[in-house]
Order: C-alpha cells, then sequence, then structure tokens
C-alpha cells in the first residue's frame, strides 16, 4: 500500500490543500505539499521509497517507487526555474532518470522577470532538454477528485529529497551501511529541528556555512579528477594535480566529518559550535568615570537608605561616586562601559532580550538570590553571553524558559558566577575555547541538556556548586580539535546529583589504542593530578590507603585497591580517565610530526601539560553513574 495518510483512490475527492498563486491569477492552484509534517516524510522514505537501499542504490529505489504511484500522463503542472514559471503538460514519465516528458500547455502561460520568454524561446528550450524536465522542478496543477494526490505527493518527495536530503558526494560513501539509516534520518530531524527553531541561530549559519564550502570544494575536486589522465605515462602535471586532489579530498572530508556531527542529533549538542558573538567592548568613558547602576522597579526611601548604607558609600575619603537608576537589568547592562557595576534591588525582572557583556562589569544582586530573579521570555538564542576580560555575577536567579541555547555562555575572558542560582531551559553555562570560568556557591538546574559544558582550550573552575536534575551533570569535551589543548579543570567539593544520565562526561574521539596499552599509556601522560588536602567528603570505610589520597600528591597513579565510597569514587575516575586521554592525544601529535619528517619538537609544545583538580566532589543518584566516556 503506498498510499499516504491523506488518503486513497479509494474516497473520493483530494485530501490535500491548494495554493494560490501570488501574482498570475491565469495560473491554476497547485497542491499544497511543502507543509509535511516530519513522521510523513519519514514514513515515506523509510517504508515506501528508500527502505533499507545503500547510497548507490538510492535513484534505482526512487525510480521503482515512482513507477508504482505516480500518473504516467494526464497532469499539468507549472514548471519553475529561477527565471520563469510556465504551465506545461505530462505526456510521459521517465522514470529511471527521475523525468517528466513535458509540452507547453494552451493557453501558452509563463510568468518571468523577463519579458523575452516567449513561447517560440521556450519551445526552443524544451527541444534542447528533449522535453524532459526533472521531476523537482514541476509543482502538480491542483485536482478535486484525488486523482493525482499521490502524483503530487511523489514529485514533493522527491523534491525534498534532492533538495534537503541528498549530497552530491553520497554515492561515493562507504556502501556497507543502511543509507536511511546513516544519512536520511540525521537530516531529516536536523531539517525539522531547524524549522520548529530548535537549533541556535549560529549554528544553522555554521551549517550552511560548511556545506556551501564543502559542495563548493568537491566541485574543484571532480574538475581536477577529470583532468587527471588514464594512461600510466607519469607527468609533472599529473602529479601536480595528483597531490591537489589528495589536499582538496582531506579537506573535503574534514568538512563531512564537521557537518555529520551537527546532523547527527546527540553530537550536535555535543560538540554545539565555535561561535563568537562578535561583541565589541566599549572601554573606559573618555573622561575615565565609572558609574554604578541600580535596578529597582521602585525605589523607597528605606531601601534608597540601605543602599547607600551598604553599597553607595564612598570608597575613600573625597570621592564622589556617580549613580544611574534603571527599572530593568537589560537597560542598565547596555549602559555600562569598562569597570562600571550594576546592582540589581531585590524584584522579579522580566526580560526580552540578550545580556550581553563585552566589558569588565561586576553584576550583583542586593539580598538573596531567591529575592532577585531576572527571567528570559520570547524565544531566543541566548541568555547571557560574556566576552569581556573580567566579568563578575553574583546573587543573583537566572530563570530560563522556552530556549535554544544554554543560559550562559562564555565566549572569551574569564566571568565569575557566585552565589547564583540558575534555573536552566536546554543547556546550563558553556564555556568556549580560550575563555574561563569559575562558579561558586552556586546551584544549577534543569537543564535538558548539561548542566556545565566544558570546550577544549578553556579553563574551568568549581567550587561547592549544587549540579542537580540536567540530562547530564558536567560534560568535558576534549579532542574537538586537535589544535586545541585539553581543558584545565578544578572541581572541588561539588554536589552532582539526581541528574538523567552520568554525573560527569568526557567526550573524545575513539581510537585504536582505547583498549590495549591503555594503563601503560596512562602513566606516560604529562599530566599533574592534585588531590587536595582534606580528600572525599564521605567515605564507607576508612583504610592507610585512602589516607594517603588527602595529602598533595604530585603524579599520576591508579588506585586500583582503593575501597571508595559510590558517592566519591568519581573524582579518582575523572582524573585517570582525563590522564589516559591525555596521553593519547600527545602520542597523536607526535606520530603526525614523525610523519611529517620532523624527529625532534619543543618541549614545551608537546607537553600539553595540565593542572587538575578533581577532588571532595559528591556524585549521588545519577542514572548512568559517576562518571562515563563518550566515544565517538
Amino acid at each position: 500500500d503506498f498510499c499516504s495518510d491523506y488518503g486513497s483512490h479509494d474516497k473520493p475527492g483530494t485530501a490535500l490543500g491548494r495554493t494560490v498563486p501570488d501574482r498570475n491569477v491565469l495560473f491554476p492552484d497547485t497542491f499544497h505539499t511543502d507543509h509535511l509534517l516530519f513522521y510523513e516524510r519519514f514514513k515515506a522514505y523509510q517504508d515506501y521509497i528508500l527502505a533499507d537501499c545503500k547510497a548507490s542504490e538510492v535513484k534505482d529505489f526512487t525510480a521503482e517507487y515512482l513507477e508504482k504511484v505516480i500518473e504516467p500522463s494526464g497532469w499539468q503542472a507549472v514548471w519553475r526555474t529561477n527565471v520563469f514559471e510556465v504551465l506545461v503538460e505530462v505526456v510521459d514519465v521517465e522514470y529511471s532518470a527521475l523525468k517528466a516528458v513535458v509540452r507547453l500547455s494552451e493557453p501558452f502561460l509563463c510568468e518571468s522577470q523577463d519579458s523575452t520568454f516567449t513561447f517560440e524561446c521556450v519551445q526552443k528550450l524544451l527541444e534542447l532538454k528533449e522535453r524532459q524536465i526533472p521531476l523537482q522542478e514541476l509543482w502538480v496543477v491542483y485536482d478535486e477528485s484525488g486523482e493525482f494526490d499521490q502524483t503530487a505527493l511523489a514529485v514533493e518527495h522527491v523534491r525534498f529529497f534532492y533538495q534537503c536530503i541528498w549530497r552530491t558526494w553520497d554515492e561515493e560513501e562507504e556502501d556497507d551501511f543502511d543509507y536511511f539509516v546513516r544519512c536520511v534520518e540525521p537530516r531529516l530531524r536536523l531539517h525539522y529541528d531547524i524549522l520548529e527553531h530548535r537549533v541556535p541561530s549560529g549554528l544553522v549559519a555554521d551549517y550552511q556555512n560548511l556545506l556551501s564550502q564543502c559542495e563548493e570544494l568537491y566541485r574543484k575536486f571532480l574538475n581536477v579528477r577529470s583532468s587527471i589522465s588514464s594512461s600510466d605515462v607519469d607527468s609533472e602535471i599529473e602529479n601536480v594535480s595528483m597531490v591537489e586532489g589528495l589536499k582538496l579530498y582531506e579537506k573535503i572530508e574534514h568538512l563531512k566529518q564537521k557537518l555529520k556531527i551537527i546532523e547527527n542529533p546527540l553530537l550536535r549538542y555535543v560538540f554545539g559550535y565555535q561561535k563568537y558573538s562578535g561583541l565589541q567592548a566599549k572601554g573606559l568613558r573618555p573622561m575615565g568615570t565609572k558609574i554604578t547602576h541600580v535596578v529597582s522597579s521602585t525605589m523607597m526611601a528605606s531601601l534608597l537608605q540601605s543602599l547607600m548604607r551598604d553599597k553607595l558609600c564612598p570608597t575613600s575619603c573625597g570621592e564622589e561616586l556617580e549613580i544611574q537608576f534603571h527599572n530593568d537589568p537589560l537597560t542598565a547592562i547596555n549602559a555600562c562601559y569598562e569597570g562600571d557595576k550594576v546592582i540589581i534591588c531585590p524584584g522579579h525582572y522580566v526580560v526580552d532580550g540578550v545580556f550581553c557583556i563585552a566589558d569588565s562589569v561586576q553584576l550583583e544582586g542586593y539580598g538573596l538570590p531567591d529575592d532577585i530573579v531576572i527571567e528570559k521570555q520570547g524565544k531566543g538564542d541566548n541568555f547571557i553571553d560574556c566576552t569581556g576580560a573580567d566579568i563578575r555575577i553574583s546573587s543573583l536567579k537566572l530563570v530560563q524558559h522556552d530556549a535554544v541555547e544554554g543560559i550562559l555562555n562564555v565566549h572569551q575572558g574569564k566571568t565569575t558566577l557566585e552565589n547564583c542560582v540558575l534555573q536552566c531551559e536546554t543547556t546550563g553555562i558553556t564555556v568556549r575555547t580560550s575563555a574561563e570560568l569559575l562558579v561558586q556557591k552556586s546551584d544549577l538546574y534543569g537543564a535538558k541538556g548539561a548542566g556545565v559544558e566544558i570546550y577544549p582550550g578553556s579553563t574551568c573552575t568549581l567550587l561547592d556548586n549544587g549540579i542537580h536534575h540536567c540530562k547530564e551533570g558536567i560534560l568535558i569535551k576534549n579532542f574537538l580539535d586537535e589544535h586545541n589543548n585539553v581543558p584545565k579543570i578544578t572541581m572541588v567539593n561539588n554536589m552532582i546529583h539526581n541528574n538523567e544520565g552520568y554525573g560527569v562526561v568526557l567526550v573524545r574521539p575513539a581510537m585504536s589504542c582505547d583498549v590495549k596499552n591503555a594503563s601503560a599509556e596512562t602513566t606516560k601522560g604529562n599530566f599533574f593530578f592534585h588531590f587536595l588536602k582534606g580528600g572525599p567528603l564521605t567515605s564507607k570505610s576508612s583504610t592507610p590507603r585512602q589516607e594517603q589520597l588527602s595529602e598533595c600528591v604530585t603524579e599520576l597513579e591508579l588506585y586500583e585497591q582503593a575501597e571508595i565510597s559510590e558517592e566519591t569514587e568519581g573524582n579518582y575516575e575523572i582524573a585517570n580517565e582525563l590522564g589516559t586521554a591525555s596521553a593519547k592525544k600527545n602520542q597523536m601529535h607526535k606520530k603526525r610530526l614523525s610523519e611529517l619528517g620532523i624527529t625532534e619538537a619543543d618541549d614545551n609544545l608537546m607537553s600539553q601539560e595540565v593542572f587538575v583538580s578533581i577532588v571532595g566532589n559528591q556524585f549521588k543518584w545519577n542514572g548512568k553513574g559517576s562518571f562515563g566516556t563518550f566515544l565517538f
């Protein structure tokens, strides 16, 4: 049964809607088919069109499907190009070529921006094309009888597939896997996630840019490949072409890998994207003055007196303090220059916009975090973007709803978060490459992704925090790019609990040496794991071995025989796994240098040293355990 949910020939009348032409009223209506739901397209491609075919079999399977459902003749369509629209009549279908044989309808109807497209001009163009038009360029004319419903849907499926799913290089991919599972499903899901605003706009732009780059490079690659002679005679030109082709191939494979990461629903949020917000710091004011901004929806005399006593008194004798008053935090942030301070009084502030902090400013609440709530309303990519050299945020509660990106993004510089409550929606806090984050005595919960995402090359310090009721507690994104250093991480006395997955997840590429020699490689890493004095907070039993762990340790050791409680064992797992991963990366660097003919390397370049302090953290009631490694 090739009939969709829209009905079949057994039921009288069409089940499809119609699209009325915008401009030329003489043109007939067409079937409205571009609104299909995800599951409708999914079902059509999986059950009726592609099934378990390989990439090289896609065209044959599609032709077989069309032959069973499409009417071979007797229907009209609008032939649309970037230049014109013409009404045609289909007289035959070349299924294997995915084309329709057409003739111009009478009377002749043509819509174009250029009046030179006359009947004779279009007729000549058809003759050059042997009257065969790709099905994806045809929009089936509306018919109330329902006789052409399946034809319209079949044409729509072909059009959508070749516009949104198919890539010109797909046929050259390995044919050992199911094409639908490997390519169609993830690309289809990404398409609908974008339509439904579930993907950050920056990531969408990155994907489109990567796709354009890959298509352009692939065209160049095909030209180079076709220019290489098939003869066995070596020539200098052929050798140059071979080298150029290999370079293009490597670039294409690198871009394809990035595309696959974004297309994969899991990896898309595991890796995200290297977004740079492009925020420009204002710097100091021309006169060098610094202003204190006070935010309050209403200012009472008693509140002003308290502020004067606690916050607004001159810091030194004879110094005047300039104060500006605002009724919402966003206005205050936008008015800030380098060195300004924003004091937010108790209240519930609802903002519709993005906090873009590009200068070194202080943002602090006057009171307890639960009394100073900033709630983000409206769909938007970001809540708070930080690029300033030294940003400090304290004593606030941030509430996020209906979001696409995380609650706080640190793109560059250093951001300190202290005594805050973060009620998240998608991910929580993200610290990007080369950025630095310090979170202390704060509570973070509710993220549908990870509570904290740590990118390669970043520095992240987490002290005395609660991270709970998230998809994952902390996500360490290691080795996303071989040129980035491993992240520098300090985790001390955090309570990571009640997360759906793991308390901490390390993401890294799978390598051939993952299984054998793992323990040997661990000891080779130039890592220093410092277990701070005090050790685990809780333990079921105390042993001499554990007492030794509470002292400072300056070399990596495997405490396989230690009796560590379930609540604290994640500290050692994380440290050991990071050490193993770092050693493998170091080994890969040396191998690449060796392949390039470089036998000696700068020790500072190769060491990739990082100081990691992971101690005293408690892991409780996490769905999959305290620590896990995700290999891709």
